[in-house]
């Protein structure tokens, strides 16, 4: 199977990586060459656009930023329907929408091409080491055909049912993956508050009931002053807006969530630290320290 990509960022470069070491052909492409260096020296190969890597490839798979960038990659003369074959397969892996989703399945049926969505968890560290958590939605049975894909970059995939029903998975994912850097960040304010060793705190924390994902991965960098990004605040904010704006259309009230995308809004506009990862939310108590 030939495999196009779309997207070279943080967790696009460890999943390409992972395809590549599994001996998949892949393309690429990405809206500047130069952050897709890294893997195409590992043996990926550049395309000129999305349109050209739909042409050429069976399977394409998006991962992006923002909803967006999924339009401006599969719409327009040189977007990926524009070069679609009837029997392809496009699988968006950005965390996105599910009204898109369900938009760009209903245009793929119109041209004969399956479109999987596909968010995935894990952040930076899964993506370089093949344990992505990926949350399917679409086509069942065309699912079930891409195992040794999913093989490759997944330590685990989980189906949830049609069309847009991956995102909305994404979206309980985001929701949770919010109360717990909010309630990490306060963990280590606290702590530090009342002259407790931090390292210990952590490695305390993590032996118990209070352990979680982001504590054990997470806080070590924070005590580092290390906010390089496995995953963006400002790609977190934009999760959680798009989890908000789900749950008022369903009349559901999400207060945690709610003031966590009111803190990382504080983060990403007044600290201006979008770019940074989403441990950055320890800015707003402890400064740029």
């Amino acid at each position: 199977m030939k495999i196009g990509f779309i997207g070279t960022g943080v967790m696009g470069t460890g999943v390409i990586n992972n395809l590549l070491k599994h001996d998949f052909e892949v393309e690429v492409f990405n809206r500047t060459k130069a952050h897709a260096q890294k893997v195409i020296e590992r043996g990926a190969k550049w395309v000129d656009t999305p349109k050209e890597l739909a042409e050429q490839n069976d399977l394409v798979i998006t991962m992006v930023g923002y909803p967006d960038d999924v339009k401006a990659q599969y719409y327009g003369p040189e977007g990926l329907f524009a070069g679609a074959k009837s029997g392809q397969i496009f699988m968006d892996m950005t965390t996105s929408t599910p009204t898109l989703a369900q938009e760009l399945v209903k245009e793929g049926l119109n041209r004969h091409v399956v479109v999987l969505d596909a968010p995935v968890s894990g952040g930076d560290v899964g993506a370089r080491e093949g344990t992505l958590t990926v949350m399917v939605g679409g086509d069942k049975v065309i699912f079930e055909t891409l195992t040794p894909v999913f093989d490759a970059i997944a330590g685990r995939v989980n189906y949830f049912g049609d069309a847009g029903w991956g995102q909305h998975a994404k979206m309980a994912n985001q929701i949770m993956i919010a109360a717990t850097m909010l309630g990490m960040s306060e963990t280590l304010v606290y702590a530090k508050k009342v002259g407790l060793s931090l390292p210990l705190v952590l490695d305390t924390l993590n032996g118990g009931s209070a352990q979680n994902w982001s504590l054990e991965n997470y806080g070590p960098r924070i005590l580092k002053g290390d906010f390089q990004p496995g995953f963006y605040a400002k790609h977190l904010l934009k999760d959680l807006r798009i989890a908000l704006d789900e749950a008022e259309k369903m009349n559901l009230a999400l207060p945690a969530t709610a003031l966590a995308e009111t803190l990382y809004e504080k983060l990403v506009d007044e600290k201006h630290s979008g770019d940074a990862g989403t441990q950055a939310l320890i800015k707003l108590w402890w400064g740029q320290a």
